[in-house]
């Protein structure tokens, strides 16, 4: 069974093929290809995404995406036995445009169609790597990424129930403001990451906001005023490199070590001695040491997506769509896109 993915929610126009042959669990699978197209080049000048100018890109990229995706596994139409599209949540206008498109192709080829959630989409990327030996639910989970900042308990497939998430801005917002802050590029977690190369991570004490450390929920908007202030109270010393990396090594560090102490304070919470990290600050490699390294001392296992999965791709979103059809659940045909959607919604 061959499935097409197609993810358009933010700022990547993803598509993919994901391959399960008849005798395989549900969970191993063949990625055929995986093709993403970035807008980072549309959206930098803005310091972040533009919703309409994600839009039109999303329409002047799908087909092409598509197709490659399709050449890349080499396969044709016909040889495709099931569409799955993200329906939410996400930007309302990507979103349209991915599921015009898997409409069209499912109609067109008299495929069943699949809805996904976007987050249990990244759910099922660390199944995607072949060397995710021992991985299954029940497991919790934090999913991090520019819009969305959330622990989970998943229980099992379908079954989620949320357990922190932020009370403010999502962690891949908090970087990309702070590198805004420091003059840096966008994205802003890339751009952190490399200054932060060789810096003092304990250089500077930035806040971490943790009242009551079983507290599950985030918020990073303080740790952001801090180092607007900081940065104000030495306007002098913005010109000395060494002193710029210790600032960025420190305000990383700030923001890994909430989630990191976020993360096993849910495990201990649950029982789960299982940890999944996924969505585009899954790739940060600060957060996967520290995580790796307090979670052995605790006994707690960690799996994290390849780094070519962290952010959003069809891969995902097929493999999720695949095992929902397994369940025997396919969509009407007036299947719509929501802007907004509660992973605990899904069922």
């Amino acid at each position: 069974m061959r499935v097409l993915g197609i993810e358009s929610s933010c700022d990547e126009t993803a598509c993919a093929v994901v391959e399960l042959t008849d005798g395989e669990p549900a969970g191993s699978c063949r990625m055929l290809s995986n093709v993403v197209h970035g807008q980072v080049e549309v959206h930098a000048r803005y310091g972040g995404v533009v919703p309409e100018l994600a839009s039109r890109a999303h329409i002047r990229n799908i087909h092409p995406v598509m197709t490659e995706a399709l050449r890349n596994a080499g396969v044709t139409p016909e040889r495709i036995d099931c569409v799955a599209v993200t329906a939410g949540p996400g930007l309302i206008g990507g979103l349209l445009t991915g599921m015009a498109a898997a409409k069209g192709f499912a109609l067109a080829m008299g495929l069943p169609l699949v809805g996904v959630h976007h987050m249990e989409g990244h759910l099922m990327s660390p199944f995607l790597d072949p060397g995710a030996e021992g991985m299954d639910f029940p497991f919790v989970a934090l999913l991090v990424s520019g819009g969305h900042t959330l622990l989970l308990h998943a229980r099992g497939f379908g079954d989620y129930r949320i357990l922190g998430r932020t009370r403010d801005d999502a962690v891949g917002e908090a970087f990309d403001k702070g590198a805004r802050l420091l003059g840096l590029g966008y994205p802003g977690g890339p751009a952190i990451a490399a200054l932060a190369q060789g810096g003092d991570r304990r250089g500077i004490h930035f806040p971490r906001a943790m009242p009551g450390r079983e507290q599950l929920d985030c918020s990073f908007s303080g740790l952001k005023t801090a180092l607007r202030t900081f940065l104000g109270q030495h306007a002098d010393r913005h010109g000395d490199p060494a002193w710029r990396r210790d600032v960025a090594a420190s305000y990383q560090e700030a923001i890994v070590e909430v989630l990191a102490v976020k993360s096993l304070a849910a495990c201990r919470l649950t029982g789960e001695r299982r940890l999944v990290v996924a969505g585009g600050v899954g790739a940060n490699q600060r957060l996967r040491e520290m995580l790796l390294e307090r979670a052995e001392a605790q006994g707690i296992r960690v799996w994290f997506p390849p780094l070519s999965l962290c952010t959003d791709n069809g891969a995902m979103i097929a493999l999720a769509g695949l095992r929902r059809l397994r369940m025997g659940q396919r969509a009407d045909w007036d299947l719509n896109v929501r802007a907004r959607w509660s992973v605990e919604q899904i069922g």
